[in-house]
Order: C-alpha cells, then sequence, then structure tokens
C-alpha cells in the first residue's frame, strides 16, 4: 500500500508540473519579401516540441507553447525557409518575410508545392491550386482559366465544352458556393462557359472543398471554391499583362504609402468581335471585366481591405437577339486582433448578378437578376497549441428579381410586365473546434444553425389544397394548376420560415509520419435555387427562393480516405470515397417551362438525389516532370416518387441518371522544365458521355417524320465519350535577365488531335431523304494560339 501511495504521489507532482509549465503566445504574419502580399498556409514549425501550425487567409498566425527556446522553422515550399532561434521568455510578435527560391514571370511561385498532401489535417476532400499552376495548364484559346484547372481534379467535370458551371462529385452547378474575396458570385463563365470570371493575374489562392466542409461555410450542397486576389505590391510599382489570341489583360499595383497600403487593378477584354465584320458577319460576342483592391495596414492590429469585380458579357445575333449578363462585386473588410490569440475578420459585402435580352425583331428587353447584401463577423481563437476556435455570424439579405418586359419599339405592341420580386432573409451562426487529441488523432469539430425567412411580396397565388400542381390521371400527367385567387404582403411579413441543425465533423488518424486516414460528415442545407432544365446553366435561369411549394435542400455526405506522402512529399497519394444522400431535390413536369413563369411554383416538384464514387489522385510535386493523375468512378442519381399511391412520380418515380452523372472521369496534368528557357505542359480528358433522351420512334404526320420521345423515360442514353488532349509550351527569352521588363511567349494546340466532342445531339428529318437523322454539335475542333505575357 506505501509503494502505491508513493508512485501515486509522484505522478500527481509529475502532472501538477506539466500543467503548471508557463505557455507564452508567439504570433504574427508572414509576408513575401519581394511585395510585402500576406502568404496563405506557410508552416511555421518547433521540431523538438513536434507542434506547429499554419497562416490563415490573411497570413496571420498564433501558437502557445511553453516557456524556453526553440528552434523554428518557416516555410512555405517555393519559397526559402526561414530557421531561426526563438527565445520566448515573454508573449512576443514576430513577423517573417520569405523570398522566392527562383525569380520567375508570375508574381506567386509557390510551383506545387503548397498543393502537397498534409497528411495530419482533419481537413479532406479539398484540393489547392496556385496562380502559377493554374497558368501552366493549356486552355482553349491560350486564356488561363481557374475553372478549366479544376476541371482535372477528381470529382469535378461539366456538362461539355461551351458550358457554364462545373460539377462537383455528382452535384448540380447551383449547388457550389463560388467566393471571390468571401463575395458570393452567381455565375462563374464569361462566353457561356469559354473563359471563368477569374482574372488569374489577380488571383493569389484557390481552394476547392468537395466534402468535410468547415462550418463557417453554408448555403450550398455540393463544394465551395474559396479564391482569394492579391492585395498589391506595398514595395515597388507593376505592370504585368498578356496579349492574346482573343483577349488581353492589364495588371497595375503598386504602393499608396510604403510598406503599408497597397492598390492593384486588373482588367481584361476580349476583342474577336471586332474581327467579325471583315467576314461579313455582324454577330457579337465579347466580354470584359475590372478586379481592384485597396488595403491600409493603420497598425499591427488593424487592416481595413476594399476590392471589387465587374463583369459583363454580350452576345448577339446581328441586332435582333442580344444577351448581356454579369456580375458587380463590392466588399469593405476589417482585420482586428483583439490579443495576440483572436484574430477577427468583418465584411460588408454587396454582390449582383444581372441578366437580360434584347429581342429586336420582337420589339421588346427582358431584365432579371439577383441581389444580396451580406454582413458577415468571423473569429479565430487560438487557445493553444492543440486547440483552435472558429466561430460567427452571417446574414445575407436577399431580392430576387424573376424578370421584367420593356418594349423597345413603339410599334411592337407589347405592354411592360414585371414578374413579381422576391424577398428573402438568410442567417447563420457557427461554432468549430480543431483539436489534436494526441499525436495521431486530430478532430475537427461543430456546427452551424441557419435560419431561412420568406419574406412577404407584392402578390402570390393561392391554390386549391395548397398544390400548385395536379395529377391528371384520366391523361396519366402532371399539369399546372390554376391559382383561385391571390394574397398581397407587406415586406416585413413572413410567408415561410425554415431552420436547420448543420453538424460537421472530421478527424485525422496518423498511421506513421507519412500516412493517414481520414474520416469526415457535413450536413447542409440550401435554400436557394437555380431553376434550370437543361444540362448546364444559362443566363435565362432564375434563382428562386424556398416557400411555402419549394423546400430547402437538404444533403448529409459521408466521406472516408486514405493519404500517402512518398518520399518526403515528392509524391503524394490521396483516395476518397463518398455518398451523399439529398433531400428535396427540385425536379420538373414533363414540358415545363421555366422563362418568364410567375407561377414558377405550378411546374415543380420536390424529389431527392443521392451521389456516390470513388476519388483517386496521384501526384508527383517535385522535379522537372511534375503533375498528377486523377480517376473518379461515381453515381448521380435523382428521383421524385408520387405524393400518393396514385401518382407515379416522375420516371415512373424509379432513379434515373442526373444530366451530371458521369461515370467515369479521368484526367492527367504534365509540366517538364527543359531549361530555364523552355517549359512544357499537357493534359488530357476522358469523362464518360453526358445523360440524354434519344427518340424511341416515329410517326408521319403529312409526310413530315416526327421522332417520339418516351415521357415517362429520363435520362436512359448517352452522348459519345468525350476526350481530348491539350498541349502548350512556354518561352522564356534568355533576354530576361538583369532587366526590369520580363516577358514570356505561350504556344498552345487546344484539341491536338482535333476530337468532334458532342456538345449536343438533335434529330430531324432529312430534306432530301426525308428520313429522320441524328445531328452531332461539336464546338470546338483543333484550336492553335500564342499569348505574349509581360510584367514591368
Amino acid at each position: 500500500m506505501f509503494h502505491f501511495k508513493k508512485i501515486f504521489f509522484i505522478i500527481l507532482l509529475f502532472s501538477l508540473h506539466a500543467f503548471s509549465q508557463e505557455k507564452l503566445t508567439i504570433s504574427g504574419t508572414v509576408y513575401d519579401a519581394n511585395n510585402n502580399e500576406t502568404l496563405i498556409g506557410v508552416s511555421i514549425y518547433f521540431p523538438s516540441l513536434n507542434s506547429g501550425t499554419t497562416t490563415n487567409e490573411y497570413g496571420f498566425y498564433s501558437i502557445t507553447i511553453p516557456k524556453g527556446t526553440y528552434k523554428t522553422q518557416v516555410s512555405y515550399l517555393g519559397y526559402t525557409s526561414i530557421f531561426e532561434t526563438i527565445n520566448l521568455s515573454e508573449k512576443i510578435t514576430k513577423n517573417f518575410k520569405l523570398s522566392e527560391e527562383t525569380e520567375s514571370l508570375n508574381e506567386i511561385v509557390i510551383e506545387g508545392n503548397i498543393e502537397k498532401l498534409n497528411v495530419k489535417t482533419p481537413q479532406m476532400s479539398v484540393n489547392k491550386l496556385t496562380a502559377a499552376t493554374i497558368k501552366q495548364i493549356p486552355v482553349v484559346l491560350g486564356e488561363a482559366d481557374v475553372i478549366k484547372a479544376l476541371l482535372l481534379l477528381p470529382g469535378v467535370t461539366s456538362a461539355g465544352e461551351g458550358a457554364s458551371g462545373f460539377n462537383v462529385r455528382g452535384g448540380a452547378a447551383d449547388q457550389n458556393l463560388i467566393l471571390l474575396d468571401e463575395a458570393i458570385v452567381f455565375n462563374s463563365s464569361h462566353l457561356l462557359g469559354f473563359f471563368s470570371v477569374f482574372n488569374p493575374d489577380v488571383i493569389k489562392d484557390v481552394k476547392l472543398y468537395k466534402g468535410g466542409i468547415p462550418a463557417r461555410f453554408g448555403g450550398r450542397l455540393s463544394s465551395v471554391l474559396d479564391i482569394y486576389q492579391k492585395e498589391g505590391n506595398s514595395k515597388d510599382f507593376n505592370l504585368t499583362g498578356g496579349i492574346g489570341l482573343v483577349s488581353s489583360r492589364l495588371l497595375a499595383e503598386g504602393p499608396i504609402v510604403k510598406e503599408k497600403s497597397s492598390f492593384i487593378v486588373g482588367g481584361r477584354a476580349s476583342y474577336a468581335h471586332l474581327f467579325l465584320p471583315l467576314f461579313n458577319n455582324d454577330n457579337k460576342a465579347y466580354f470584359y471585366d475590372l478586379n481592384s483592391k485597396i488595403n491600409y495596414r493603420f497598425n499591427e492590429n488593424n487592416n481595413v481591405f476594399l476590392s471589387t469585380y465587374f463583369g459583363k458579357d454580350v452576345f448577339g445575333i446581328s441586332d435582333n437577339f442580344v444577351n448581356k449578363y454579369g456580375n458587380t462585386v463590392v466588399n469593405l473588410r476589417w482585420n482586428h486582433l483583439f490579443s495576440d490569440k483572436i484574430f477577427s475578420n468583418l465584411s460588408a459585402i454587396y454582390s449582383d448578378y444581372f441578366y437580360g435580352l434584347v429581342l429586336d425583331f420582337v420589339g421588346f428587353e427582358w431584365n432579371s437578376g439577383i441581389t444580396n447584401f451580406n454582413l458577415k463577423y468571423d473569429f479565430k481563437h487560438y487557445l493553444n497549441e492543440n486547440f483552435k476556435l472558429s466561430y460567427g455570424i452571417n446574414n445575407i439579405y436577399i431580392k430576387f428579381n424573376p424578370g421584367e418586359i420593356v418594349p423597345n419599339r413603339a410599334d411592337s405592341g407589347i405592354q411592360s410586365e414585371k414578374l413579381i420580386d422576391k424577398y428573402a432573409n438568410e442567417f447563420a451562426a457557427y461554432l468549430e473546434a480543431e483539436h489534436s487529441i494526441n499525436d495521431r488523432l486530430t478532430l475537427q469539430y461543430g456546427a452551424r444553425f441557419s435560419n431561412f425567412t420568406r419574406l412577404g411580396q407584392d402578390e402570390i397565388n393561392v391554390y386549391t389544397n395548397d398544390t400548385p400542381v395536379i395529377y391528371n390521371s384520366q391523361f396519366k400527367k402532371y399539369e399546372s394548376a390554376q391559382a383561385i385567387g391571390s394574397e398581397s404582403y407587406k415586406r416585413s411579413d413572413v410567408l415561410a420560415t425554415f431552420n436547420n441543425f448543420e453538424p460537421r465533423v472530421s478527424l485525422s488518424y496518423l498511421i506513421d509520419t507519412e500516412t493517414s486516414f481520414k474520416l469526415s460528415y457535413n450536413r447542409m442545407a440550401q435554400y436557394l435555387h437555380l431553376l434550370s432544365n437543361t444540362a448546364s446553366p444559362t443566363p435565362l435561369d432564375v434563382w428562386a427562393p424556398s416557400g411555402q411549394f419549394i423546400k430547402p435542400q437538404l444533403l448529409d455526405q459521408f466521406a472516408a480516405g486514405y493519404f500517402k506522402s512518398i518520399k518526403n512529399g515528392d509524391y503524394s497519394l490521396e483516395t476518397e470515397v463518398f455518398y451523399k444522400d439529398i433531400q428535396n431535390r427540385i425536379d420538373y413536369i414533363n414540358g415545363a417551362n421555366l422563362i418568364a413563369n410567375n407561377e414558377i411554383e405550378t411546374v415543380i416538384l420536390n424529389g431527392q438525389a443521392r451521389a456516390y464514387g470513388l476519388e483517386v489522385l496521384f501526384k508527383k510535386n517535385e522535379g522537372n516532370f511534375k503533375g498528377w493523375l486523377a480517376y473518379t468512378l461515381a453515381k448521380s442519381e435523382q428521383r421524385t416518387p408520387g405524393r400518393t399511391e396514385n401518382e407515379p412520380g416522375i420516371n415512373q418515380g424509379e432513379w434515373y441518371n442526373t444530366p451530371y452523372d458521369k461515370t467515369h472521369d479521368i484526367s492527367l496534368n504534365a509540366s517538364y522544365e527543359l531549361s530555364k528557357k523552355w517549359m512544357f505542359n499537357a493534359n488530357f480528358l476522358f469523362q464518360t458521355g453526358q445523360p440524354t433522351n434519344y427518340p424511341v420512334g416515329q410517326y408521319e404526320v403529312q409526310g413530315l417524320n416526327v421522332p417520339i420521345f418516351n415521357d415517362n423515360t429520363r435520362n436512359a442514353d448517352r452522348l459519345p465519350a468525350y476526350h481530348r488532349l491539350d498541349i502548350s509550351a512556354t518561352l522564356t527569352p534568355d533576354s530576361n535577365k538583369n532587366r526590369r521588363w520580363q516577358a514570356e511567349w505561350i504556344f498552345g494546340i487546344y484539341n491536338l488531335y482535333g476530337r468532334q466532342n458532342a456538345a449536343s445531339i438533335n434529330f430531324r428529318q432529312n430534306r432530301e431523304t426525308f428520313r429522320n437523322e441524328a445531328i452531332q454539335t461539336s464546338i470546338f475542333g483543333l484550336v492553335p494560339s500564342v499569348t505574349y505575357n509581360f510584367k514591368f
């Protein structure tokens, strides 16, 4: 008994000593030494403690460790690491400035290294891309593009060439939350999908979350594309630009107050339409956009940022049909340090997406859009080296303009008509912790509470039994119900309220220093819906809020993964399996009309969706030869059963392929640095063909053969498989050395072997043979390009 008491007393003393160790905080910001840009994701590591942290989205870090003297390693691969001995006798603020390992034309030279796998962090299903990686990927017409780069990652697909948006893990395009400096972007495409709205010269950091989504994000189900813009060089004035075959860009940045305040302004414009008149073509298709950002550092504890984006597209067939659409974003942010452990960011954001048509041959214009005002306040609380808290609130006020018809000719005979505006408010609060249990197990857990309120509007229809869609048993089809009246409400009235609790949890178990196993679960709610019955969103599609007849979409996603870092990160392997279950996915009755429909609830039914699959990503991160191979095996399905036993539902209530179901998706990206002068890049893509419907028969009417489609079977057929090979070569002249003007030439070929990929297949009667025939529409064959980039 004496020995037991003695041992217990010694253990107690040891424990008290361990817990009584004085701990101090070291915090600060990490900058690029060349331009004072803050760096995201820099590692600050203490080898003797086997502990460390990384910088947040604004370059800030904080860690609390025992008092003492430590060797510190600050590393951001692609930059020269800093090794320094720090005597931590009191809490200190320590800023670091990292220098690039090599000078290059690209402002951000992190190569593929920042994209190396971190096996210990519980965050999974996330891909990171740098500006340098994006610029190396060959794309159509030589324009570097964020969205096209994302399509090379596992689990990410598109509806094809010339298609807007992207699909993640079998989800619809409207299920992606796209953020530019925290502001929501509703349409990420220029020229109906040929380019994205993100200027690669302005981009600082890109992250795509496909699963295990942190609690600070909400409002969408499939993914979060989180993009941050550069802040501007606060040391020197620089000009960066590029001249291509169809578009050019120019970026200016420099100090306002040296070392304290800076600005950045970047613009792009296409001009291919200027040459169309030379070929007696009076069509038009062009875009332009403008990014700007200014910041002011009042002191170590207070920074203010003002960033804006404005972009517009014009697509027209002569002057008879002109389509215009674009985004406007303004974001005012304030970073404040309450202490060396509490970092905060307050943002006031305005976001607007407008779209319209000019139909001169009919004599009217059509205008519609969606606008939101967003106020958010986020905190990061660095309690100690093993425990971090994130929490905050977010409120978004949303106005929906479904559409307005305005006559543009006095003789058109058309009267002005305005569809009824809709209003809503979305509030959310979240709390999340990152908790290192021990050297092997790390957890990230938390929850988000969301509230969506559908506010009053001028007029809302009333239906018998609150049923806007009825089933006609005689003709065995769903039909739109006729309204029996309408009611009007004040803006302050509440038409519907939804509350959802959205738990999130991820864990990482370290098998060894190079290998880990990860699990994640997240529940998410989506209250906005993009009404589109096409495979790819178009500018005519309308956003609609949840309400009495449209329920919020609810997602439960599970994911498990095996992650391996090979040869100290020179290679990496990521494998994940996922399962997604979605409730209240909207579906459309046969023959649904979504354009200028003031009674949209009469063509919509609530169904469910599911997606599941396997993703594999193998990467080579170091050496002259780099790249990755990605493979996805997946299934994406949807069903809408009947509301009663007497109703068949859509597709007889059975599961059917969604328009974005791609069984196999293979992508290969490779780059080879032959010398300092020549860099070669290539990428190859293969995707299973997009689901569609083919005729099941035909009938004859007055000598015309008319194809018959089965209204009870959806997406039972597929377009041919999609595949192509792209290559490019980058020439950096020797004359770049020791001069301020830096330049490079990029020569590329898109679709090297000229594959005629099917964008669609339509059926019509041949005028000569009078037989029905299938006509394939293809967008691109082989497309060469040349681009000249410069920096001064």
